[in-house]
């Protein structure tokens, strides 16, 4: 058995102790004996991704961080409407009102993200820092490309006429403003998995390669609160207004520097500068998903009597 010349230096030498001791060690000893000897001949870099997985950045332990606190403030608010309407109350706004804790929860901590970012991070995505000046590297092309440019308008029309189904059935009675704000809390639920999992928008209407280069990553938060603008109370416009000044900043900023918008003329947008590495939760998704199908496809071709 001859090694190849890149094996060694890709795999180290430490890495082929481990493999040597897990391949007489482990019950699956002979497979991954068979796979082990295959990459030493190919001379790929494969055990290489096997062995070390993709680590943890701060920025997607800051996004799982939210994740989790969005969720539990969508649950506790659940609770607290689902408790509420068992003790037959009506007016779910008279009832948050009287008691401000998980209201007041609410609202400090989406307005202390909002305010965070109109100004440079390290804890937030490229996505939505590509908008500052000291984010912008100029790679010396000139030509702007967005490719998920012209499918901006095509959402916008689609989430308003989404959400406006929901104010007709407010306006109309059938809906009140604690299913409005659970709506709300929902939304911010979907969007860490929007950016942690799978992105509807990127995979169905703007066709982005990832959340760097997303046309539309800073109009999350006015997304998110569309809803309340049938809630006519100072706690839900505030937040409203807030989001919608995000939106409009975001929006100036794209048409009077479209270059920091474009992987081609902004270098930081490029991979080998991503700081998040956001993308490899979906890309193991996908892989997952992948896995799945094909392993079904197999079991339903055993059970039809095919070939495995």
């Amino acid at each position: 058995m001859v090694l190849q010349p890149g094996f060694l230096s890709s795999v180290g030498f430490t890495g082929i102790i481990h493999e040597i001791r897990f391949l007489f060690s482990s019950s699956s000893a002979i497979l991954y004996k068979k796979h082990f000897i295959s990459a030493c001949l190919r001379g790929d870099d494969h055990l290489q991704k096997v062995s070390h997985k993709p680590k943890l950045t701060v920025v997607s332990s800051y996004h799982y961080f939210r994740l989790v606190y969005r969720s539990a403030l969508f649950l506790a608010f659940l609770w607290m409407y689902i408790s509420c309407r068992l003790r037959g109350s009506q007016d779910i706004s008279a009832v948050l009102e009287s008691r401000p804790l998980i209201l007041s929860l609410i609202w400090t901590v989406f307005t202390v993200e909002m305010v965070l970012r109109f100004f440079p991070s390290r804890l937030e995505s490229p996505g939505c820092q590509k908008q500052f000046a000291r984010n912008y590297i100029k790679t010396g092309k000139t030509n702007i490309d967005i490719q998920d440019n012209n499918g901006v308008v095509l959402v916008a029309l689609i989430w308003i006429a989404f959400n406006a189904v929901f104010g007709a059935l407010h306006m109309s009675g059938l809906l009140d403003d604690g299913i409005m704000i659970l709506l709300c809390l929902a939304y911010s639920v979907c969007d860490m998995i929007c950016i942690l999992f799978f992105c509807p928008f990127q995979t169905w209407f703007l066709k982005n390669k990832c959340c760097s280069t997303c046309r539309i990553y800073n109009w999350d938060y006015a997304m998110m609160f569309t809803p309340l603008f049938f809630i006519r109370k100072q706690y839900t416009w505030s937040l409203l207004v807030l989001s919608v000044a995000l939106l409009i900043r975001w929006e100036i900023t794209f048409y009077l520097h479209p270059e920091r918008f474009s992987e081609k003329t902004n270098d930081y947008l490029q991979c080998r500068n991503c700081s998040e590495k956001l993308c490899s939760h979906k890309k193991q998704l996908h892989s997952l998903w992948k896995q799945i199908e094909d392993y079904s496809a197999r079991r339903i071709r055993q059970l039809k009597g095919g070939k495995p």
